[in-house]
Formats: C-alpha cells, structure tokens, sequence
C-alpha cells in the first residue's frame, strides 16, 4: 500500500481531494494485474467469513470493469442455501433482484451484466433491502478504518440507508485500492469489514 497525504473532512478543498484521490484509486485498480486469480482469492474469503456463512439472504454486486470479479463466483454463491440478490440502476436508485439462475442476467446499459429487463417486474424478483442479511459491497477506494470512496453517484450510499442497520457490510477490493485514509463526510457508512488479497480492514483487535 502506497503512502499518501492524510486527507480530512474538515479541508475546504474536500471534493477536489476526493477526486485526486479516486482517480489514483482508477489508476492502480486498472493496472492491477492477474485480476481474475486476485478475485477468486477474494472472493473465497467472502464466502469462507462467519457473517457470510450465517446469511440466509445476501447481496452480491455483479462487477463492471476493473471491480474485484465477483461474476465468476456467483455460481457457487447460487449452489448454496441461500437467498441471493443483485441491484440494478433505476432513475438513481437501486432495485434487487432475487437472482436463481446466471441465465437471468443480460448485458444491459454500458455493458454491465444486469437482471434481464422482462423479468424485473415479476413480484417473486423483487427483493426488499429490509429482508438482507448481509451486503457484498464494491468500490472505488477503501482505507484501513473501513471508509469507502464510490463512483460518487451515490447509488450506494443511498440503499445503505434502507437496510437494517447493523447488517454486515463486506467490501472487495484489491491491497492497491486501499488508503491511509480518504475524506468522509459526516453520513459516510463504514464498512464491517474490507476483504482483500492479503489480509482485512480495519486489522482485527488482538
């Protein structure tokens, strides 16, 4: 993990920090190399973690570009008993969707493998942030006390807001998104916990 300046809230130039900031964070993701073989060590301790284990309804997010590959375990995730949603984008918000088979997503806008637009509207699909147990969440940058940086569209900032409050929350990245600190504002939700490569943020207490 590279060094960098300690950034605060309090900084009049918060949002210009912010995004130098989550353009390195761009930077080092795409040039992270053997992304695929990082994932599945990733994504392996997502599945083998305690507050994953004793979910019974949990959301996974499908990754776009450069994002801690998620697609390649979700059929395992599916051969498990367990419930397992994925969002897709409305108007700004997320929607779940109950996902039982990888054949029900498509390529959608920009690419992004996402529930297929004719099965959206069936109401055994719908699944209520209210009902999860556990969120699997991705991001741009991460430091060491669980803070998240995001695309900064907010999408989910906003559904983090309508779960449970005290449900796991389980980021994915790679050692190179993580940070010393980034800027977080007063409503910033922290992370349980941030899993990569090598090790776990915030470290467990000893």
């Amino acid at each position: 993990m590279e060094e960098n300046a300690v950034i605060h809230d309090d900084s009049k130039h918060f949002q210009e920090q912010k995004k130098l900031l989550r353009e390195q964070a761009h930077e080092r993701r795409n040039a992270q190399t053997d992304k695929d073989s990082l994932s599945e060590l990733i994504c392996n301790k997502l599945m083998a973690a305690d507050e994953y284990i004793s979910a019974k309804t949990i959301l996974w997010y499908v990754d776009v570009r450069s994002e801690v590959r998620t697609r390649q375990h979700l059929g395992k995730a599916l051969d498990d008993a367990k419930k397992i949603a994925v969002p897709y984008c409305v108007d700004g918000y997320l929607k779940l969707f109950h996902l039982a088979d990888l054949d029900e997503l498509s390529l959608g806008k920009y690419r992004i493998l996402e529930p297929k637009a004719d099965l959206r509207s069936l109401p055994e699909k719908a699944v209520d942030p209210q009902d999860l147990d556990l969120v699997v969440v991705p991001g741009v940058g991460f430091d060491v006390r669980g803070a998240r940086m995001g695309h900064g569209f907010g999408y989910y900032d906003k559904l983090l807001e309508r779960v449970r409050p005290g449900i796991p929350l389980l980021a994915l990245a790679f050692d190179c998104q993580i940070f010393p600190e980034i800027p977080v504002a007063p409503h910033d939700v922290f992370m349980t916990k941030v899993l990569t490569e090598t090790t776990q943020y915030p470290k467990p207490s000893s």
